[in-house]
């Protein structure tokens, strides 16, 4: 069998978050004293290959880096050291709390996001009356996004996402929101975008049956590291038996 081209290429990365002391923001301000800051790790010399048409699961516990890590794929953070390639490929992020303008409508920001991505305003209008019915929420799509509830939010950023098909698709977790009729129709349609051979998708999520359905392969992030890399059959179970 043919060996697949690379779309993802993570190489040694860290990432480091820096936060302030308690009171020295103030003590900064009046140059009292020169302000220290703390520095945590939160993603720690990760490497990992996600060829084409992979799709590749992120799972652990809250606070382990796997949504810090799909937001440097994303090119939202950036690596304090190491080196993330995509190979050219273009690549969409959902997630609940990123990409939306609150002060504009849904409309518009379905023009936005889609200009973000990389697309024309003539391809994101052949796009929209698509977008608009597979989102499903009426009126609203004419208001403005801060006014919309996260299920909402999450029946629109999925729409766009699904309807305006990158090469690779990065998904947080936006699976498990929205009423139970929506989640059935976007759990249905991941799963025939996924179906394209030729789509990259990296899906960060705490549903191990999401990953095993969807999943060709599994990262079990643990304290920024990567604690176990293989088939889901092999990692699920020794991961639901950790979080026991």
């Amino acid at each position: 069998m043919e060996e697949r081209k690379s779309a993802i290429s993570v190489r040694n990365v860290c990432i480091d978050y820096k936060s302030l002391k308690a009171g020295s923001i103030k003590e900064n301000f009046f140059k009292l004293k020169k302000v220290k800051q703390e520095v945590f790790r939160a993603v720690r010399n990760v490497s990992f290959e996600v060829p084409e048409g992979q799709i590749l699961g992120i799972t652990g516990k809250n606070g382990s880096g796997k949504s810090t890590m799909l937001r440097a794929i994303a090119g939202i953070f950036s690596a304090d050291s190491g080196e993330i390639d995509l190979h050219g490929h273009s690549i969409s992020l959902l997630s609940i709390g990123v990409g939306f303008n609150p002060e504009l409508s849904g409309k518009e920001n379905i023009m936005l996001s889609g200009m973000l991505l990389g697309f024309s305003e003539a391809e994101v209008l052949e796009k929209m009356e698509e977008i608009i019915d597979f989102a499903g929420i009426g009126k609203f799509i004419d208001m403005p996004v801060r006014t919309y509830s996260s299920g909402m939010y999450s029946k629109l950023a999925f729409s766009i996402t699904a309807i305006l098909e990158t090469e690779i698709m990065l998904i947080d977790e936006v699976l498990s929101v929205g009423d139970e009729k929506f989640k059935k129709k976007s759990y249905e349609k991941m799963k025939q975008l996924i179906s394209k051979r030729d789509r990259t998708v990296v899906i960060v999520s705490h549903s191990l049956s999401t990953l095993n359905d969807l999943c060709d392969k599994i990262i079990w992030m643990h304290d920024g590291e990567i604690f176990m890399y293989d088939d889901p059959e092999i990692v699920l179970p020794v991961y639901r038996d950790f979080m026991k």
